[in-house]
């Protein structure tokens, strides 16, 4: 699989390859991780309480005053550019009576509570409140908003309210180093589109981190995508972080008749005119790998001659526990988190973001606004998402129906397939971990 899909050649540590006894021991789930009420509330205590969570881009805060909400289980933060190279994260909460002090994203001079007009500066410092004389025992110095740690990594900034949690850098383990070459910071937003899912923000997550449900839910994709060829990495020693790499420009095995290397090209395309022609003695990989270079360099005025192939066409999807899923590479650049929906643990907050290249000379363009979809839009009422709205639509169409059959049944646990689920066994091992301590 290595060689096949001519990946790069970085030294990374050890790899189980999710085969016989190297597998994670989590061969089954307890529905009761999906569906109870219980297990919310534990996971609001062992886990958001206590993990880094990526909360938005630096791009999105790209001057002094810029700020944006970050939302999770048992906590609100505003994450604010408080000075050039520096940003911070405060608890949304007045210290009088509790109320929240953002609702939006939004420009600031100051953190003032809408209730009272209690007031704190940009860092934190309290700067005063009406009526001064009735609060004696209020003393300025120590009157500071409470602040959770803040990380950068890749141009996303990190939060924590977990004051004993390991640095940022000890948390992503082995991703900076296979990131080295992939460098997120030198891209821009170019899309950001939110949307509400009906599941646990387990069931989203799983539906996204495996390719075993390609034949079912993408048919389309068969042609084109070596669903069954995925490569699924997860890492001896790493708690999380896993990887798979679905190769592209290749057939399924799911399909019985031969597929020509034309065919795989012509299907990548809506005309046969867009696609070209795979020369004789050549591969429909090759033929895209190629034009991936030169779209890439005629968009951004950069030199991609030397990525390989699996850099421009693979879809190398990395998992950050217990949320984030970045892909390296260049052809889709695509970033997805999940999060509980507020309070309800049936329903979840998914997050799309697209990471275009930057282009050599000019100024970095803006970050694209956020696109929060109404109940009702569909993935492809986006249009920032081009034709990766249709497929992420084919994603979620069954995510309901998935939590409806959880929450109904009364079978045995979740079963997962040892190699091409070794992820979600994964992630559920180190969720465990979390839990039980």
């Amino acid at each position: 699989m290595q060689e096949l899909l001519d990946h790069d050649p970085r030294p990374v540590p050890p790899v189980l390859r999710a085969v016989g006894d190297a597998t994670p021991a989590t061969s089954s789930v307890p529905r009761a991780r999906y569906t109870s009420r219980a297990v919310h509330d534990l996971e609001v205590d062992k886990v958001w309480g206590r993990v880094w969570q990526m909360a938005c881009r630096q791009e999105q805060i790209p001057n002094v005053g810029d700020s944006v909400v970050y939302d999770a289980p048992g906590m609100s933060l505003v994450v604010l550019r408080s000075a050039p190279d520096e940003i911070r994260a405060f608890h949304n909460s007045c210290l009088h009576r509790g109320t929240r002090l953002r609702t939006q994203p939004g420009h600031l001079d100051e953190l003032r509570c809408p209730f009272h007009g209690f007031t704190w500066n940009l860092d934190g410092s309290f700067a005063g409140m009406p009526c001064p004389w009735d609060f004696p025992h209020v003393e300025a110095s120590s009157f500071c908003l409470p602040e959770a740690r803040v990380g950068t990594w890749g141009g996303f900034v990190f939060v924590t309210v977990d004051s004993a949690a390991p640095s940022l850098e000890d948390y992503l383990e082995i991703l900076p180093e296979h990131f080295a070459s992939w460098d997120l910071g030198d891209r821009y937003l170019g899309a950001h589109v939110v949307r509400v899912v009906p599941c646990n923000w387990k069931v989203a997550l799983e539906a996204f981190i495996e390719s075993y449900h390609t034949v079912a839910v993408h048919p389309q994709l068969l042609k084109t995508s070596g669903d069954t060829q995925t490569q699924y990495d997860v890492y001896e020693g790493v708690r999380h972080v896993n990887r798979m790499i679905t190769p592209v420009g290749i057939a399924s095995e799911h399909l019985e008749a031969g597929v020509e290397e034309q065919d795989i090209l012509d299907a990548m395309f809506l005309t046969k005119d867009d696609a070209g022609v795979v020369p004789d003695g050549g591969s429909a990989r090759q033929v895209l790998a190629d034009r991936t270079r030169r779209q890439l360099a005629e968009r951004t005025g950069g030199d991609y001659s030397s990525i390989t192939d699996c850099e421009a066409l693979d879809a190398i999807e990395y998992f950050v526990f217990p949320n984030f899923v970045p892909w390296a590479g260049y052809t889709t650049p695509l970033v997805y988190r999940f999060r509980p929906h507020g309070d309800d643990h049936s329903s979840a907050v998914m997050d799309v973001m697209l990471l275009e290249p930057m282009p050599v000379s000019g100024p970095r363009p803006p970050a694209a606004p956020t696109r929060h979809l109404e109940a009702g839009e569909r993935w492809a009422d986006a249009p920032e998402l081009g034709y990766l709205g249709r497929i992420l639509d084919q994603d979620t169409a069954t995510l309901a129906r998935v939590q409806r059959g959880l929450e109904s049944a009364s079978g045995p646990d979740v079963t997962l397939a040892r190699y091409q689920e070794s992820r979600i066994r994964h992630f559920h091992a180190t969720l465990g971990e979390y839990l039980e301590s």
